[in-house]
Order: C-alpha cells, then sequence, then structure tokens
C-alpha cells in the first residue's frame, strides 16, 4: 500500500526477496540513509526560498486550469470513484516505428509523443484547448534513495497548449517545454501545490 511503498520499492522487494531465497546466507548492501532521512532532509528541504521558487513556477503553470469536461453518456457520480472499463485495442509494429521515426526527428521523447497524442484525444472530445494530464513520477533524484524501500511517488500535472491549431512539430516543441519545465520541478509535492493553490473543489474529481 502507498502508506508505506511505491512501485519501484516493489522492484527493489522482488529482487532482494529473490537474492536470499537464493541465498539465505546472503548479506544484502547497508543502505546510505533510511526513508526517515529522507522525510527529514524534505521537510528541511521544503522551505523559504526552494519552497517559493517551487510554489512560483507552478501557480504560473497551472492558474486558470480547467476542468475537463469530457461528453459522457451518464451523470458524473458525485463523489469520485475508482470504477472504469478497460478498452483493448491493437496497434501494429509498423505504425510503432513510424511514430518513433516521427517523435526522434522532432527531438522529443516517446512519453512526450504519447502525451502529445493524448492531449490532442482530449481536446478533440472535449472541445477545449487547454488540457492538464496528471502522471505519477518516481520522484528518486538523489542517488542515495535508489535502493530505498518506502513511498517517494509524486504527481505533475502536465498543462497542454493546443490553441491555434498546431502543427504536428509545433505541438511536440510545446509539450517538450512543459514536460522539462515539470521534470525540473517534479521535488514539489502534490498535495502542498492543491494546498497552496486551493482549488474550487469537486468531489467528483481530482483537485487539479
Amino acid at each position: 500500500h502507498h502508506v508505506v511503498a511505491d512501485g519501484w520499492s516493489l522492484g527493489i522487494l522482488s529482487r532482494e526477496l529473490g537474492v536470499l531465497y537464493a541465498d539465505p546466507a546472503a548479506v544484502l548492501p547497508v543502505l546510505p540513509v533510511s526513508y526517515r532521512d529522507f522525510a527529514v532532509w524534505e521537510r528541511g528541504w521544503l522551505r523559504g526560498d526552494v519552497f517559493d521558487r517551487g510554489l512560483e513556477f507552478w501557480r504560473g503553470e497551472l492558474t486558470g486550469v480547467e476542468a475537463l469536461e469530457l461528453p459522457l453518456d451518464r451523470a458524473r457520480p458525485a463523489v469520485r470513484t475508482g470504477a472504469g472499463g478497460v478498452v483493448g485495442f491493437d496497434i501494429s509494429g509498423a505504425v510503432v516505428e513510424e511514430f518513433r521515426g516521427l517523435v526522434r526527428r522532432a527531438g522529443v521523447t516517446p512519453f512526450m509523443g504519447l502525451l502529445s497524442v493524448f492531449q490532442v484525444l482530449l481536446s478533440r472530445y472535449s472541445g477545449q484547448n487547454d488540457v492538464a494530464v496528471g502522471t505519477p513520477v518516481a520522484n528518486r533524484g538523489r542517488v542515495e534513495v535508489e535502493g530505498l524501500i518506502g513511498f517517494f511517488v509524486n504527481t505533475l500535472v502536465l498543462r497542454g497548449d493546443l490553441a491555434g491549431d498546431p502543427s504536428v512539430n509545433e505541438l511536440f516543441g510545446r509539450v517538450r517545454d512543459r514536460v522539462v519545465g515539470a521534470f525540473a520541478h517534479q521535488d514539489f509535492p502534490f498535495e502542498r501545490l492543491v494546498e497552496e493553490l486551493a482549488p474550487e473543489r469537486d468531489l467528483s474529481r481530482t483537485p487539479l
């Protein structure tokens, strides 16, 4: 559960269990820091100028962001749930290779390319040119915490600007700039961001 661990942590746990099952006498490496050390460091680090700079960036990124209004086939539940459906589909290998070539020529990562496609899809369905998408990030930028079990994941809000009917390359450039900026400020905790920006809350939706 996220109270104690994230997906990255489960990989660490699986590897370490594998080592110990293979050799019960094996000694796991001593970690340089504990999760408690990280929590204390984060609390001490996220204050003063560092906090103000992070908040200033995210305030600039997210001021005026609007809720996504997708066309629905039924009323939105008054309280958001995790219930949903899954629609499977196949993409041919040829299309995948074309996509890889496209993002390589545009100088963006596959993640940035897929985010662009997803934001275009949401824009087409909603009729909105300003589309915000949330994504989880590992948030393990310090080498000392790579081997720790704990909850480090943070949520980033990636805002897409589809105004002016941009070309594919123009859209890729906009998304790249937004993603690079967001990842440079990924240490700012999402819950603090919600607290500081205080968006109008609606129990049927996520806050940003």
